[in-house]
């Protein structure tokens, strides 16, 4: 049986998620590159070295703000899939959570466009390998066990169908707030056509 969390851990735990959400908020609006730690202590109302206890650098504080993303992200997109009649459906649902994802300001600017430059391009796509990647391959395996899938070869058509969806979710998170649905719509049915060619 574990034991009650001390008050001390409580305020900390408790300190450590203000300052993630403070700072996602403050990424989203600003950029990584315009956004301070100072900047994230004064909004959160805590030290800089307050910041310091919980994480040793900003990359450090957008790397926390990006990993429960892309976990948001991946349980959003399972949560689409779940119930659907067979696994072509459920990618079709997946992917319709994904790119409404990709229109809010949160996900689309820090996943595609602040997080290859503020993880550098190796350490970024070593995440999108880890959620992303990982999640297609399995609707594709899924659908491939099904026998929906033509006898195309496994890993490349997850390659692909991987940086299709990396290029959506760019081009969404690029478009001007007041386009977004519209670019957002359009990618689906693009991409829905594209897709159609696996199909067995």
């Amino acid at each position: 049986m574990s034991r009650p969390k001390s008050r001390r851990e409580l305020y900390s735990e408790a300190t450590r998620a203000a300052l993630l959400e403070t700072a996602t908020a403050m990424f989203a609006e600003r950029g990584y590159a315009r956004t301070s730690l100072d900047d994230i202590a004064v909004a959160t109302q805590v030290t800089r070295g307050a910041v310091y206890h919980h994480f040793e650098s900003k990359q450090a504080v957008f790397e926390a703000v990006f990993d429960t993303l892309e976990q948001d992200m991946t349980a959003r997109v399972a949560a689409a899939a779940a119930g659907q009649s067979n696994a072509w459906d459920a990618g079709m649902a997946a992917l319709d959570a994904f790119l409404d994802l990709c229109c809010e300001d949160r996900y689309g600017r820090l996943c595609w466009l602040e997080g290859p430059l503020a993880l550098g391009w190796a350490r970024w796509m070593d995440y999108e390998k880890k959620y992303a990647y990982a999640m297609i391959d399995g609707f594709l395996q899924a659908a491939r066990a099904e026998g929906l899938l033509a006898p195309v070869p496994a890993q490349a058509s997850s390659q692909l169908v991987f940086h299709l969806l990396g290029g959506a979710g760019r081009t969404i998170a690029e478009a001007a707030q007041a386009d977004r649905r519209a670019v957002r719509d359009g990618c689906a049915s693009t991409i829905r056509r594209m897709l159609n060619g696996l199909r067995a």
